[in-house]
């Protein structure tokens, strides 16, 4: 997790400061204050890499100047105790160059702020600490009064809406974890403080630089101490509970290198002597597992914690594999189909086959567009025929929505399923089956909770998905290893698509063949290339306001990989219509995004679900009427209005343009992807795959030198894993005489290798070693059950009394050494039988 550090304060004439002053030293430059005769001159002052002033389209020329706006701003208040500029100030990554930086606080400068009407001057401080670490930050003061073509206007009161600094500083966390995503950075940032995320560690605040601070310059110095003090708090709190970092660094990775566990240690210690105790106690800690190398030939680790989440997943999900009373009788099945009056494809007919056996485990995979929707209608009349409770659930509230609709099928979040079982209601019985769409995007966690439920209960569980399209937000990708290891039915008939050359494309995003699919789109005209990304999305935008002019109104979607990239779409989508005298009069909304101008027919999106007014996260609508607090829209499902209370509900943006991740499951009849270099294989397969009738994806120059770099960029594999992955090397690693089970010793190794590019020159200590006595008891408890094992394993059913006396104090010994890794033990010797032989070997 990289730093995250965002702040808003006022400069205000009330406690002596000058706006001139703050501006000079802020810019590193020499100032002169026409109000005092005097001229402020930082021009000695280092780290400044950046100055530059934004102001909206239509402000005055002379604003360019940093002296003239700064004297303006000062003239234009009169009272002594005059607010004079809102200053905002933010971390940059680390793990950014100092042109990457720059671009990313000047997008998001330009976007929250300064297209609100307000004045930014922007600067970027890139100072370094007593280590030589980069301490990249920015300072941007605003101006509190409206830019208009004469100079400054009325200030604007919704500038100081209560709950805004949180929309600005929750924007910025999204927006840096965007970018660091499409530079393929494995670091992110978060608003939250640490308690809220759930870690028990204190936050830091971020240091700069301490000294040439002046208070009449308005600088409040940063806390340096105290950002050392909350430093070795934490590193202490690591050194006494080592768990704490690999909780941390698997909240969203089942799996990490030892490089992720160096980043973390590094921020959470005060120097290179705690680092190496943080370091050594991690690597020390029993809950630390090697599970061998990725495809990369990287060796990967996890949690104790991330294992047991994972085995007990597989465990339950094979109970439910080994269940096999959910049978369906010919006669409801047949009687299902007809009553659904629907034609099946060949593949859809054998996933309708598979999820109406008599396994209470059933897991599709349907490719984008395939007609899953369809084969599970006729799978529900058919299951309801045979008595059967049929429920639905997805991850999102919009694609519980669109199982719903395109199935019959009752559903709602798993988020709220999960809420109800906790408090003891809807909880899954007998005869109940749970249909679950776009598993591909749920985590392991919540998987296995889903899972031990249903387990628990004796329901059925059936799996919908696509493990190629988006990943998991959280730790895992469950439902790919599932359908590994208990197979799957594929429906792969295309039917969204209407041209068969588009349905073969498709066909080809799916099975991982980018580079054919984007061939037959180029072969069509539908790829286009620009000089840069700002050419290709006006170019986007201008086709998109073309295509809405036909007469038979398409139904369309813009398409981009980050909210900044969609929010600009929409921002160019709005001044196409406003040119078009297609909206009517404005109106400046506080959203829980920020500002926002909504006008009659604008296209709005809805972003939180809420049940009394029936939307969900992502549901479209058109916007009929805005007067006050009062909001008319005219949804796109259920062809209803709805009167919004905008002091009650405001999660609302415009919805012209949507992320990729928004957009799956959807289905429109022309589609604009914006291709930027965060893409990959996966999210290629998404925005190439929305449509009926055509999609035209536009790219920059700037982001892809050239063609080559398109396709390897979309191309691009970036599956997440689990720790399934690496279960037989896993097991097998156990069980080999030449590698008792010393975890620790091993990443202690790598890592403390791998700290020294990091910090050249200090020498770590020698990992703690683990108690040869304890191992060794370990070892002989291990073989002794594995021993127990194989005995009972070649009775068979047979088995004697004594061998199963055998086996349950055998287990009782491992487990009471350690339990988790009795259960690990268990499972791979019921996995893997042969293991116990090679166990006994191995203490003989």
């Amino acid at each position: 997790m990289a730093i995250y550090h965002f702040s808003v304060k006022i400069i205000s004439r009330n406690d002596g400061r000058s706006a001139v002053a703050a501006a000079a030293y802020r810019a590193a430059t020499a100032l002169h204050d026409l109000k005092i005769g005097r001229t402020h001159n930082f021009s000695n002052k280092t780290g400044v890499v950046h100055s530059e002033i934004l102001a909206p389209s239509g402000s005055p020329a002379r604003w360019a100047d940093r002296e003239t706006l700064w004297n303006e701003v000062e003239k234009r208040e009169r009272r002594d105790d005059a607010q004079l500029s809102r200053e905002v100030e933010f971390a940059l990554p680390r793990e950014l160059d100092q042109a990457q930086g720059v671009a990313l606080a000047r997008a998001f400068v330009q976007r929250e702020f300064v297209d609100l009407g307000m004045v930014a001057d922007l600067n970027v401080h890139w100072d370094f600490d007593e280590l030589g670490q980069a301490k990249p930050h920015v300072h941007v003061m605003l101006s509190l009064r409206q830019a208009e073509p004469e100079g400054f206007g009325l200030k604007v009161r919704e500038w100081n809406a209560r709950g805004l600094l949180e929309i600005w500083r929750e924007s910025w966390a999204n927006h840096v974890n965007e970018r660091l995503a499409e530079l393929d950075i494995d670091v992110r940032v978060d608003h939250r403080s640490l308690e809220a995320q759930g870690l028990g560690l204190v936050p830091q605040n971020k240091i700069g630089p301490v000294d040439a601070r002046t208070y009449a310059a308005g600088e409040t110095p940063f806390k340096a101490e105290e950002h050392r003090k909350i430093a070795r708090c934490n590193g202490e709190r690591l050194i006494a509970e080592p768990d704490l970092a690999l909780e941390a660094i698997t909240q969203q990775q089942s799996t990490f290198t030892e490089r992720d566990l160096q980043r973390l240690a590094h921020r959470q210690s005060d120097d290179r002597t705690q680092f190496e105790e943080v370091v050594r106690a991690v690597n020390a800690s029993p809950n630390l597992i090697a599970l061998g190398k990725d495809g990369a030939g990287r060796e990967r680790y996890t949690s104790r914690a991330m294992v047991e989440v994972e085995r007990r997943l597989e465990q339950d999900a094979a109970g439910l594999a080994g269940l096999k009373h959910y049978r369906v009788s010919p006669a409801a099945s047949l009687k299902a189909r007809q009553s659904a009056e629907v034609t099946m494809s060949q593949t859809q007919e054998a996933a309708f086959a598979h999820v109406l056996g008599p396994e209470a485990l059933a897991l599709v995979v349907g490719y984008a567009g395939s007609g899953k929707s369809t084969m599970l209608g006729a799978a529900r009349l058919a299951w309801t025929e045979q008595g059967y409770r049929v429920r639905g659930a997805a991850l999102s509230g919009m694609s519980a929505e669109g199982l719903q609709s395109g199935s019959g099928i009752a559903s709602r979040t798993i988020a709220s399923l999960e809420h109800a079982w906790a408090q003891g209601r809807e909880r899954l019985v007998s005869g109940d089956v749970l249909v679950i769409d776009e598993a591909g995007l749920i985590g392991s966690r919540q998987m296995q909770r889903v899972m031990a439920e249903a387990s628990k209960a004796g329901a059925k569980v059936v799996l919908v998905g696509d493990a190629e399209q988006l990943q998991a937000i959280e730790a895992g990708a469950a439902f790919r290893a599932l359908t590994e290891r208990h197979g799957s039915v594929e429906i792969t008939q295309i039917q969204r698509q209407r041209e068969v050359w588009q349905q073969e494309a498709t066909k080809a995003l799916a099975t991982g063949r980018t580079v054919q699919a984007l061939e037959a789109y180029e072969a069509a005209g539908m790829v286009r290339g620009h000089a840069t990304r700002e050419a290709a999305g006006r170019a986007l935008v201008e086709g998109w306001a073309k295509e809405r002019l036909e007469p038979s109104a398409p139904s369309q979607i813009m398409l981009a990989h980050t909210r900044a990239d969609v929010a600009w779409l929409n921002g160019l989508a709005r001044e196409a219509l406003i040119k078009a005298a297609a909206l009517g009069v404005g109106q400046s909304v506080v959203t829980d995004r920020g500002l926002r101008t909504f006008a009659e027919g604008d296209r709005v999106m809805f972003l939180r679900n809420e049940r009394s007014l029936g939307v969900k996260n992502g549901s479209l609508a058109t916007l009929v009427s805005i007067a006050g607090d009062r909001a008319v829209v005219h949804l796109d499902k259920g062809n209803r209005r709805l009167e919004v209370d905008l002091k009650v509900y405001n999660h609302l943006d415009h919805g012209y343009a949507v992320t990729l991740h928004k957009s799956q499951g959807m289905t429109v009849d022309r589609a604009h992807l914006l291709a930027t270099d965060g893409l990959d294989r996966h999210a290629a397969y998404v925005g190439l795959s929305r449509h009926r009738q055509a999609v035209t994806m536009h790219y920059g120059a700037d982001d892809f030198r050239n063609r080559n770099e398109l396709v390897r960029t979309l191309g691009r594999d970036r599956s997440k894993d689990t720790t399934l992955d690496y279960a037989a090397a896993f097991a097998e690693r156990r069980w080999l005489p030449a590698e008792p089970i010393r975890i620790p010793k091993e990443i202690a190794r790598a890592t403390v290798q791998a700290a020294r590019s990091t910090f050249a020159g200090f020498k770590p200590k020698p990992p703690a070693q683990v108690a040869e006595s304890e191992v060794s008891s370990l070892d002989r408890a291990m073989i002794a059950y594995a021993r127990a094992h194989a005995d009972v394993r070649r009775m068979g059913q047979a088995s004697l009394p004594h061998q199963a006396a055998a086996l349950e104090r055998t287990y009782g010994a491992v487990a009471a050494l350690d339990p988790a890794q009795a259960l690990d033990l268990r499972t791979a010797l019921e996995e893997r039988p042969s293991l116990a032989a090679r166990a006994v070997e191995a203490g003989d």
